[in-house]
């Protein structure tokens, strides 16, 4: 519709002898069109804004539920047409409750728990669609999983990767020769 209103634009300001200044910026929907871009760009575009990338983060305690969700997760983005990215799980993380005698600090019971958590990265979401995916996510939310939805930044990816300590140690033992110790091992 735009673009057969442009050239109408273009014939009414030459009829109406109105000069146009290069030097006032002025900010419209209407744009000019460049003399060296192709049409076939515009089409490129996509029609709506859309979220870089997005990070959905599952924790549970329970670990059937939890990548059950996940795989309904997933399914649910790619039913409307999200772009999922990559789908990974993190080692899960240990907890120690204790429950204490009334009136005391003498512990009754020790519980260990595991936390367990996975993350599905989603790429070029569209903007009127994220609503929609959060509503279905909530709504489909088993009991004890917890739901974080974030954009997606270097700590995420970070977190993603176990450090190997052997690698660690080498590197420490390899910088303490470069600096001039000689705490390194001998043959």
């Amino acid at each position: 519709m735009l673009r057969k209103i442009n050239p109408l634009i273009g014939q009414v300001l030459k009829q109406t002898n109105v000069q146009v200044s290069r030097n006032v910026v002025t900010t419209s929907c209407l744009r000019v069109k460049d003399v060296y871009e192709p049409d076939y760009l515009d089409s490129l575009k996509p029609a709506y804004p859309q979220y870089p990338s997005l990070n959905v983060q599952i924790k549970g305690f329970d670990y059937p539920i939890l990548e059950n969700y996940q795989r309904y997760l997933h399914n649910v983005a790619e039913y409307l047409d999200i772009d999922v990215a990559d789908c990974y799980a993190l080692p899960p993380q240990n907890m120690t409750v204790q429950r204490l005698k009334p009136n005391s600090m003498v512990t009754d019971s020790e519980y260990r728990l595991k936390i367990y958590e996975r993350n599905i990265q989603l790429q070029d979401v569209d903007v009127p669609l994220y609503p929609a995916f959060l509503r279905i996510a909530q709504a489909a939310l088993p009991e004890g999983v917890e739901l974080t939805i974030q954009e997606h930044t270097d700590e995420c990816e970070e977190r993603r990767y176990v450090p190997d300590k052997d690698l660690l140690e080498l590197k420490a033992e390899l910088e303490k020769m470069q600096s001039g110790g000689s705490g390194g091992k001998k043959k």
